[in-house]
């Protein structure tokens, strides 16, 4: 039975927790609040995030750093062609003295959170393997199907500069991602504050002098996910984050609309929102600001538009625009 709304003192409690993780990630990765808020908004609802940015921009050390903050196992997954599905799934041995029993060995799946860097390096069969552990959160091996850990997520990278060599990912495997972050160069005084950290001891290829401190265990995220379902959405907000996405179906400048996968995904990152902001309900504000990570790597700009120079981004925003916003 579903629980009640959420009380102020339930509200402000799961809100400073929330923040104690984000200002965790504030102390080693600089110059990427925007980012680090989608990233920490996804981790409530335990939702997978594709991160593309140009090499050298922290999205290892962002992962590194949440593990550390939530006391959660962390692997590392360099996709490259030659990677096959055994290699992140795992595979059955023949037990000792070979009696005829096998005994299955986790992959790096078998993890909590996972980075899988360069992703779009890696062929169609390892990349359909991972496409079951983020949809069902279970890897199958020899007919055997293997649960994932509860707090399981995938961390995705994938560089836009460099194509040679890659796989374009699927339109199935793009939508299994609650969002797609950007992740640019630094200003020039958080490249600075980079500096010193590193002048102090900072290595990012040495997790103990990050400084990061653990601010809560694998049950306080349990319920702070919980909390997350307990944020009230008002019919009017239901309408508004349904007609968003829809837009996105029928606009000429769009050959690709969003799935009705992208409509739960924004609904349950605008509660996370709320609930960061230290809110029991929604605002019509909340899933407009999140709907360009939400939507920009589900649509697909025309062939013609794209010449011109015209983002994702700046197609979603122009669908926003042409939707009345209801009052809050």
């Amino acid at each position: 039975m579903a629980e009640g709304p959420l009380t102020e003192d339930e509200v402000r409690a799961h809100a400073e927790q929330a923040h104690r993780v984000l200002a965790e990630l504030r102390r080693v990765v600089l110059g990427q609040d925007a980012a680090l808020r989608e990233v920490v908004l996804c981790l409530l609802v335990r939702g997978h995030v594709l991160l593309e940015g140009p090499p050298g921009t922290a999205k290892t050390l962002l992962v590194r750093a949440m593990a550390q903050a939530l006391g959660l196992k962390f692997r590392r997954i360099q996709f490259t062609p030659d990677l096959m599905p055994s290699d992140i799934t795992g595979v059955s041995l023949l037990g000792p003295g070979g009696g005829g029993s096998f005994t299955f060995r986790p992959g790096p799946l078998a993890a909590d959170l996972i980075l899988g860097d360069e992703i779009n390096r890696a062929p169609a069969k390892t990349q359909a393997a991972l496409l079951e552990a983020m949809q069902e959160r279970s890897v199958t091996v020899d007919g055997i199907t293997h649960p994932l850990s509860q707090h399981f997520m995938v961390f995705a990278t994938q560089n836009p500069i460099e194509f040679e060599g890659t796989y374009p990912l699927p339109e199935a495997e793009l939508d299994r991602f609650l969002v797609k972050t950007l992740m640019g160069y630094p200003d020039a005084a958080a490249e600075q504050g980079l500096l010193a950290r590193v002048l102090d001891g900072f290595d990012a290829t040495e997790p103990d002098t990050y400084g990061v401190s653990q601010v809560m265990d694998a049950a306080g995220l349990a319920a702070l996910r919980k909390a997350v379902g307990r944020v009230r959405v008002e019919p009017s907000v239901v309408a508004y984050v349904t007609a968003l996405v829809r837009a996105t179906r029928s606009a000429p400048s769009l050959t690709l609309g969003a799935s009705p996968r992208a409509t739960v995904s924004l609904l349950k990152l605008a509660q996370a929102a709320a609930l960061l902001d230290g809110r029991a309900f929604v605002v019509p504000d909340d899933p407009k600001a999140l709907a360009a990570p939400v939507l920009r790597h589900r649509v697909m700009v025309a062939p013609e538009l794209e010449l011109e120079g015209v983002t994702p981004d700046e197609a979603v925003r122009g669908q926003i625009e042409r939707i009345e916003t209801p009052r809050a």
